[in-house]
């Protein structure tokens, strides 16, 4: 995500980072490269110069050069330069509604639809929540039947009327069927559309005034760049929406749509996809998405994800277990499996300070633990529970079963054997009071 921009902005505050003398020369020397490295991202000429000259005039008004750490400071003042540029403080949906009603709009082909599944299991898990899908694209082939299988995909009920082609009638109906089944989220999905199509904008227009939704959403393909925020321009003197959706940003390297949408149509980017999966959905944190730009990691989402997996009654288990030294490979595949469902290998190691440039020319395939796992369901149930017990004949079979090497199985056994004593050390007063601490944050949420 952001890659080159990422590791251009890098390169330009690398001086400054540095303990060198830093003098008004190299500041404005830095600040060109990252107006460069602003427009390399596909940011428009006036957002990067404003922005370069926002910052300059900051560094200027708190005498970064005599300060005692001016790197430091500059690189502060690039972050909440940037935070500021892409909308400050994080913005969810407005709610209020009983039933809520979400519009959802965008281009032929930005993921609509994709999102409109992913953002009803978003608020189906916050448990309070019952959202209903309703189809609203009439013109797509096969567009009610894709949203049928998403909502099965996430077990969220789908209205729909196959003999109807008048999306609005469909928009008011699926509300009603609401409003008579305790639901509590109506999101509506309607078929994609071109901002020059002046009759598919004012059929739209129409929907949106017909349901007076609590929140309309305008969902866009990241990728895209300067194209995507032209385009929500457009859509916004039409419709004047209430937030952005920026889709497969996973994909983008490059950054200017979510760096440069909020100036340019004033409204803010709410959410954002993070991949194929149903659960690849992330509330929009400017701030935090500022520190993954410029190397500095995301700890408080990575920590978030984490509490989502984090169970209280199977955490106690475990620390018994630990406790009584019985933790096995069953045990070990649990925690596995508990790590693959926070999303993908690279964007949580991305999460972490620093790893996000140390890893930027590795390939982390999602299935890293594939062959793990291979071998652990290769084990026998006592093998699983007591590792002990494993010896050459077990190793050789457990190999060929699992199509790897005793030498993995070697490796295997070794990082198990390390991670079980760290596992135990952390039974002492520092690992029951990180335990409490999780407990504890969670019920905050």
């Amino acid at each position: 995500m952001f890659d080159n921009l990422s590791e251009k902005l890098d390169k330009a505050l690398h001086v400054l980072k540095g303990h060198g003398q830093i003098t008004e020369i190299n500041v404005a020397e830095t600040l060109k490269e990252v107006r460069r490295a602003l427009l390399d991202a596909d940011v428009n000429f006036k957002i990067a110069k404003d922005f370069t000259n926002n910052v300059k005039e900051k560094a200027l008004g708190q005498n970064v050069l005599t300060t005692l750490q001016p790197g430091q400071l500059m690189v502060k003042l690039v972050k909440d330069e940037l935070t500021e540029l892409m909308g400050g403080d994080a913005e969810g949906v407005n709610l209020s509604g009983n039933p809520s009603v979400i519009l959802m709009s965008g281009l032929q082909g930005s993921g609509k639809t994709t999102f409109s599944g992913k953002l009803a299991n978003f608020l189906k898990n916050k448990k309070t929540k019952k959202p209903l899908l309703v189809a609203c694209d009439v013109y797509r082939p096969a567009a009610v039947d894709q949203l049928h299988v998403v909502g099965e995909q996430i077990g969220v009920e789908v209205f729909s009327d196959r003999g109807n082609t008048n999306p609005v009638a469909i928009a008011q109906a699926g509300i009603a069927h609401a409003k008579a089944n305790g639901h509590h989220v109506v999101i509506v999905d309607t078929a994609g559309r071109l901002a020059v199509d002046e009759e598919m904008m004012n059929e739209i227009s129409e929907i949106h005034k017909a349901i007076k939704p609590e929140e309309t959403l305008f969902v866009v393909d990241a990728m895209t760049g300067q194209d995507a925020v032209n385009t929500a321009k457009a859509f916004n003197d039409r419709l004047d929406f209430d937030g952005v959706v920026l889709t497969k940003l996973d994909g983008d390297t490059r950054g200017g749509a979510a760096i440069s949408i909020k100036s340019v149509v004033n409204k803010p980017i709410k959410f954002i996809g993070t991949g194929e999966k149903m659960d690849a959905i992330d509330v929009f944190h400017p701030s935090r998405m500022a520190d993954r730009i410029l190397g500095m990691g995301d700890v408080v989402s990575l920590v978030e994800r984490a509490q989502e997996q984090y169970d209280e009654e199977e955490a106690r288990k475990l620390q018994k277990k630990i406790a009584k030294n019985q933790f096995g490979f069953d045990d070990f595949l649990s925690q596995i499996q508990q790590i693959k469902k926070m999303g993908s290998m690279k964007d949580l190691l991305g999460m972490i300070p620093g790893a996000g440039k140390a890893l930027k020319d590795v390939d982390i395939d999602d299935d890293a633990f594939k062959h793990i796992e291979a071998i652990i369901h290769s084990m026998t149930p006592e093998e699983r529970s007591t590792p002990s017990v494993l010896n050459a004949s077990r190793k050789k079979r457990i190999a060929k079963g699992s199509g790897t090497s005793v030498q993995e199985i070697n490796q295997l056994l070794k990082q198990f054997n390390q991670m079980s004593k760290m596992m135990k050390m952390m039974q002492g007063g520092s690992g029951r009071k990180m335990m409490q601490m999780m407990g504890g944050m969670k019920g905050m949420r």
